[in-house]
């Protein structure tokens, strides 16, 4: 069974989608790849919902949650190894799709591993901010390519204290 809950953040509503796994999906509303596969979904808090619930609220708050409520990331292999490097860009800081894309073609050795490849996997990350895709910019510091837009990615970055204004 698939549960939702609305959370309404300084950015505006978003939608937090979990099973009895864990968090499946956290979009802004409106977003590109918006909440697919959640027409039988029941609105109703869980306790997976109202952790990540928890997670927003110290994350709107400027502070950086010390905890991951439990996340249940479905998609193919390679979306997930990309989906697992994001969660490992700390708090505060960016990289760029280069360097994912190098990252990854090191982990599974490989010579090269294309940076659009790896764009279009951070694309499709489902569950926003907790999984922070946000924090990955282009090669020449540009704000492209956050499926909620980026405007809302220019705040989430001077939220974790990043100076914006060095971005394109």
């Amino acid at each position: 069974m698939l549960y939702i809950q609305r959370y309404r953040s300084p950015l505006g509503e978003i939608l937090m989608a979990a099973d009895d796994a864990g968090l499946v999906g956290l979009w802004f509303a409106g977003q590109k790849h918006f909440a697919p596969g959640l027409t039988q979904a029941r609105e109703q808090e869980t306790p997976v919902l109202a952790a990540a619930g928890r997670w927003l609220d110290l994350y709107f708050a400027g502070r950086r949650p010390h905890f991951i409520p439990p996340l249940h990331l479905t998609g193919t292999e390679f979306r997930m190894a990309v989906w697992s490097l994001l969660q490992e860009i700390p708090y505060g800081e960016v990289t760029t799709y280069g360097e994912l894309a190098r990252q990854l073609a090191q982990r599974l050795e490989v010579p090269h591993m294309s940076a659009q490849a790896v764009g279009g996997a951070v694309g499709h990350n489902p569950i926003s901010l907790i999984v922070p895709c946000h924090r990955v910019i282009g090669a020449d510091g540009s704000l492209t390519g956050y499926a909620g837009g980026v405007d809302k990615k220019r705040r989430l970055l001077a939220l974790e204290g990043l100076d914006v204004s060095r971005f394109a």
